[in-house]
């Protein structure tokens, strides 16, 4: 629950983390450039969980692992395995889609975390949801209904990659549904900076880390962007939760994809033999527009208040 309500301070936070993880994709298509995405990865959890690490040592909260029983363990990990895939396989994506249509594709991870919701955890599901679920499955149609025909031509985008996108989503719902339960035995940093630092333990044996000095001052850039986006966009997220409702920053968020287009047509216009911004008809722009009505609906039809965890998403992280 929120103690108490700052909306403008709520407002401008959120719009920050969608702001951040709009633009994000820019940077991780550059780092693609000479990284994989799981070398990308680690050092982004890396980079978060030493920061993490040390305001939890400064404030004497670092987690008792000692007191953790076996269950806790098992499912922190499996958490951990599926925010691991959800982060590997959004950067994946980006090699076959263009950032606009992964973060259009996204949008789906909070609609199965609402379904996943409703099913283990017998949450409610009223007609504001599902009015906002029939426009997101029905925009999602629409959108890729005008851009699949591109992408089976394009010879810079695949279809496997919507395939891959999906399954980032829905890894990325199940890591969210992990976490509620988890929420009960610890907090919320707790819990990021456990995930941070078993995650990069899991993805050190299949990263190359020589390849940080093999990229040139841009991509170094574009790096370090990517690592102080990983902290500064959830602290934004997390601060926004404390004094705005939950379910009114999961709206702000669901214009990710805005932010990313709007990113998109910056980046073509600097770079055009890096960025392309494929061309959108009506119906496309429609049924993008369909996508980020329905998600706004699905968040604003929540009644009750939830955590960080349970809504974040629904953008590449």
């Amino acid at each position: 629950m929120v103690d108490e309500l700052h909306p403008v301070k709520g407002l401008l936070l959120a719009l920050l983390t969608a702001v951040l993880w709009g633009v994000l994709p820019i940077f991780l298509v550059i780092c693609l450039q000479v990284m994989d995405s799981k070398t990308i990865t680690l050092y982004r959890f890396l980079f978060a969980a030493a920061i993490v690490g040390l305001i939890l040592f400064r404030r004497k909260k670092l987690p008792p692992l000692v007191n953790f029983s076996l269950p806790v363990i098992a499912l922190t990990i499996g958490a951990t395995i599926m925010l691991v895939i959800n982060y590997v396989a959004n950067v994946v994506g980006l090699k076959y889609l263009s950032p606009s249509s992964v973060q259009v594709l996204m949008q789906v991870a909070p609609f199965a975390l609402m379904l996943g919701g409703i099913y283990l955890y017998k949450e409610s599901f009223n007609r504001v949801q599902l009015a906002g679920s029939v426009l997101l499955v029905a925009g999602l149609l629409l959108f890729f209904n005008q851009r699949l025909p591109q992408i089976l031509v394009s010879e810079t985008e695949d279809a496997v990659g919507i395939v891959i996108v999906l399954f980032a989503a829905l890894t990325w719902a199940m890591y969210a549904l992990c976490q509620k339960k988890l929420m009960r035995s610890m907090s919320a940093m707790q819990l990021t900076w456990l995930i941070y630092m078993i995650g990069a333990g899991l993805l050190f044996p299949f990263s190359e880390l020589s390849l940080l000095f093999q990229i040139n001052a841009l991509q170094a850039a574009a790096l370090l962007f990517c690592c102080i986006n990983t902290v500064v966009a959830y602290g934004a997220f997390t601060e926004a939760l404390r004094v705005w409702y939950a379910s009114r920053v999961s709206a702000i968020l669901a214009l990710t994809p805005l932010f990313t287009y709007l990113s998109m047509l910056i980046a073509e216009s600097l770079e055009p033999a890096m960025f392309t911004q494929p061309e959108l008809g009506w119906v496309a722009y429609f049924g993008g527009t369909m996508v980020i009505t329905g998600s706004i609906l699905t968040a604003l039809g929540k009644q009750s208040p939830i955590n960080a965890e349970q809504i974040r998403g629904g953008a590449i992280k």
